[in-house]
Protein backbone atom coordinates (compact mmCIF):
# COMPACT_ATOMS: atom_id res chain seq x y z
CA UNK A 1 0.00 0.00 0.00
CA UNK A 2 1.40 3.41 -0.96
CA UNK A 3 1.96 5.99 1.78
CA UNK A 4 -0.92 8.13 0.52
CA UNK A 5 -3.16 5.07 0.50
CA UNK A 6 -2.13 4.17 4.07
CA UNK A 7 -2.86 7.70 5.26
CA UNK A 8 -6.23 7.71 3.47
CA UNK A 9 -7.07 4.29 4.95
CA UNK A 10 -6.23 5.48 8.48
CA UNK A 11 -8.10 8.76 8.01
CA UNK A 12 -11.23 7.02 6.68
CA UNK A 13 -11.15 4.49 9.49
CA UNK A 14 -10.69 7.22 12.12
CA UNK A 15 -13.55 9.31 10.75
CA UNK A 16 -15.85 6.28 10.66
CA UNK A 17 -14.85 5.37 14.25
CA UNK A 18 -15.54 8.91 15.42
CA UNK A 19 -18.91 9.08 13.64
CA UNK A 20 -19.94 5.72 15.07
CA UNK A 21 -19.00 6.77 18.60
CA UNK A 22 -20.73 10.16 18.39
CA UNK A 23 -23.92 8.66 16.96
CA UNK A 24 -23.95 5.96 19.63
CA UNK A 25 -23.52 8.52 22.41
CA UNK A 26 -26.41 10.48 20.88
CA UNK A 27 -28.56 7.33 20.99
CA UNK A 28 -27.38 6.71 24.57
CA UNK A 29 -28.60 10.17 25.57
CA UNK A 30 -32.05 9.00 24.43
CA UNK A 31 -31.70 5.60 26.21
CA UNK A 32 -31.53 3.74 22.89
CA UNK A 33 -27.91 2.54 22.75
CA UNK A 34 -27.47 -0.09 25.45
CA UNK A 35 -29.55 -2.95 26.74
CA UNK A 36 -31.70 -5.67 25.22
CA UNK A 37 -33.53 -3.24 22.92
CA UNK A 38 -31.21 -1.01 20.93
CA UNK A 39 -31.72 1.55 18.21
CA UNK A 40 -28.20 2.78 17.64
CA UNK A 41 -28.26 5.24 14.74
CA UNK A 42 -24.56 4.45 14.38
CA UNK A 43 -25.45 0.98 13.12
CA UNK A 44 -26.48 2.57 9.83
CA UNK A 45 -22.74 3.02 9.24
CA UNK A 46 -22.24 -0.74 9.30
CA UNK A 47 -22.93 -0.74 5.54
CA UNK A 48 -19.74 1.23 4.83
CA UNK A 49 -17.52 -1.86 4.28
CA UNK A 50 -19.36 -2.07 0.93
CA UNK A 51 -17.36 1.02 -0.09
CA UNK A 52 -14.05 0.79 1.79
CA UNK A 53 -12.12 -1.82 3.77
CA UNK A 54 -11.12 1.03 6.14
CA UNK A 55 -14.65 0.81 7.54
CA UNK A 56 -13.88 -2.58 9.09
CA UNK A 57 -11.38 -1.38 11.73
CA UNK A 58 -13.19 1.97 11.91
CA UNK A 59 -16.48 0.36 12.90
CA UNK A 60 -14.81 -2.00 15.38
CA UNK A 61 -12.92 0.86 17.04
CA UNK A 62 -16.01 3.06 17.08
CA UNK A 63 -18.03 0.29 18.69
CA UNK A 64 -15.34 -0.37 21.28
CA UNK A 65 -15.11 3.33 22.16
CA UNK A 66 -18.90 3.53 22.37
CA UNK A 67 -19.14 0.49 24.58
CA UNK A 68 -16.73 2.01 27.08
CA UNK A 69 -19.87 3.80 28.36
CA UNK A 70 -21.98 0.62 28.40
CA UNK A 71 -23.45 -0.33 31.76
CA UNK A 72 -22.42 -3.92 30.98
CA UNK A 73 -18.73 -2.96 31.04
CA UNK A 74 -16.03 -5.26 29.74
CA UNK A 75 -18.54 -7.88 28.62
CA UNK A 76 -20.00 -5.40 26.14
CA UNK A 77 -16.54 -4.24 25.11
CA UNK A 78 -15.75 -7.80 24.06
CA UNK A 79 -19.07 -9.09 22.69
CA UNK A 80 -20.26 -5.84 21.11
CA UNK A 81 -16.93 -5.17 19.42
CA UNK A 82 -16.65 -8.79 18.25
CA UNK A 83 -20.18 -8.62 16.79
CA UNK A 84 -19.38 -5.39 14.95
CA UNK A 85 -16.06 -6.72 13.61
CA UNK A 86 -17.64 -9.97 12.43
CA UNK A 87 -20.53 -8.02 10.89
CA UNK A 88 -18.16 -5.66 9.06
CA UNK A 89 -16.39 -8.56 7.34
CA UNK A 90 -19.79 -10.07 6.50
CA UNK A 91 -21.02 -6.77 5.11
CA UNK A 92 -17.98 -6.44 2.89
CA UNK A 93 -18.67 -9.90 1.44
CA UNK A 94 -22.46 -9.42 1.20
CA UNK A 95 -21.98 -6.06 -0.50
CA UNK A 96 -20.59 -7.86 -3.54
CA UNK A 97 -23.91 -9.64 -4.01
CA UNK A 98 -26.21 -7.24 -5.80
CA UNK A 99 -29.87 -7.53 -6.66
CA UNK A 100 -30.81 -5.22 -9.51
CA UNK A 101 -27.54 -3.37 -8.93
CA UNK A 102 -28.14 -2.73 -5.23
CA UNK A 103 -26.34 -4.31 -2.26
CA UNK A 104 -29.60 -5.20 -0.51
CA UNK A 105 -27.97 -7.94 1.57
CA UNK A 106 -25.21 -5.68 2.97
CA UNK A 107 -27.25 -4.64 6.05
CA UNK A 108 -28.00 -8.27 6.95
CA UNK A 109 -24.66 -9.37 8.53
CA UNK A 110 -24.87 -6.72 11.31
CA UNK A 111 -28.41 -7.85 12.09
CA UNK A 112 -27.37 -11.50 12.36
CA UNK A 113 -24.04 -10.93 14.17
CA UNK A 114 -25.55 -8.62 16.77
CA UNK A 115 -28.60 -10.80 17.30
CA UNK A 116 -26.42 -13.86 17.90
CA UNK A 117 -23.51 -12.40 19.89
CA UNK A 118 -25.39 -9.76 21.88
CA UNK A 119 -28.18 -12.29 22.38
CA UNK A 120 -25.57 -14.64 23.86
CA UNK A 121 -24.21 -11.81 26.00
CA UNK A 122 -27.67 -11.04 27.38
CA UNK A 123 -28.42 -14.74 27.94
CA UNK A 124 -25.27 -15.20 30.03
CA UNK A 125 -25.86 -12.29 32.41
CA UNK A 126 -27.25 -12.97 35.85
CA UNK A 127 -29.81 -10.77 37.58
CA UNK A 128 -26.85 -9.04 39.27
CA UNK A 129 -25.17 -8.37 35.92
CA UNK A 130 -22.48 -11.02 36.36
CA UNK A 131 -21.45 -12.74 33.13
CA UNK A 132 -21.08 -16.50 33.15
CA UNK A 133 -21.90 -19.22 30.66
CA UNK A 134 -23.50 -21.08 33.57
CA UNK A 135 -26.25 -18.40 33.56
CA UNK A 136 -27.14 -19.20 29.95
CA UNK A 137 -30.75 -20.02 29.14
CA UNK A 138 -32.29 -20.58 25.74
CA UNK A 139 -35.27 -18.42 26.67
CA UNK A 140 -33.03 -15.48 27.56
CA UNK A 141 -30.99 -16.04 24.40
CA UNK A 142 -34.11 -16.12 22.22
CA UNK A 143 -35.54 -12.99 23.82
CA UNK A 144 -32.20 -11.15 23.63
CA UNK A 145 -31.48 -12.20 20.06
CA UNK A 146 -34.98 -11.26 18.95
CA UNK A 147 -35.03 -7.83 20.59
CA UNK A 148 -31.50 -6.87 19.55
CA UNK A 149 -32.01 -8.35 16.08
CA UNK A 150 -35.25 -6.46 15.49
CA UNK A 151 -33.72 -3.15 16.58
CA UNK A 152 -30.74 -3.82 14.35
CA UNK A 153 -32.97 -4.80 11.44
CA UNK A 154 -34.91 -1.55 11.67
CA UNK A 155 -31.81 0.65 11.84
CA UNK A 156 -29.75 -1.22 9.23
CA UNK A 157 -32.53 -1.37 6.66
CA UNK A 158 -34.35 1.91 7.42
CA UNK A 159 -31.12 3.95 7.62
CA UNK A 160 -28.27 1.79 6.31
CA UNK A 161 -29.78 0.71 3.00
CA UNK A 162 -30.84 4.29 2.11
CA UNK A 163 -27.29 5.36 3.01
CA UNK A 164 -25.92 2.89 0.46
CA UNK A 165 -28.37 4.11 -2.16
CA UNK A 166 -27.62 7.79 -1.48
CA UNK A 167 -23.85 7.29 -1.58
CA UNK A 168 -24.10 5.39 -4.85
CA UNK A 169 -26.73 7.57 -6.54
CA UNK A 170 -24.98 10.87 -5.79
CA UNK A 171 -21.53 9.53 -6.59
CA UNK A 172 -20.38 10.51 -3.11
CA UNK A 173 -19.02 7.02 -2.51
CA UNK A 174 -16.52 7.54 -5.34
CA UNK A 175 -15.43 10.93 -4.01
CA UNK A 176 -15.22 9.93 -0.35
CA UNK A 177 -13.88 6.40 -0.59
CA UNK A 178 -11.88 6.40 -3.85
Amino acid sequence: MRTVSKVRFLAQGAVIAALYAVLTYLAAAMNLAYGPVQFRFSEALTVLPVFTPAAIPGLALGCFLSNLASPLGIVDWVFGTAATLLAAFGTQAAGKLRIKGVSVLAPLPPVLANAMLVGLEVACLSEAGVFSFSHFSWAAFGAGALSVGLGELVVCYALGLPLILALEKTGASQKIFA
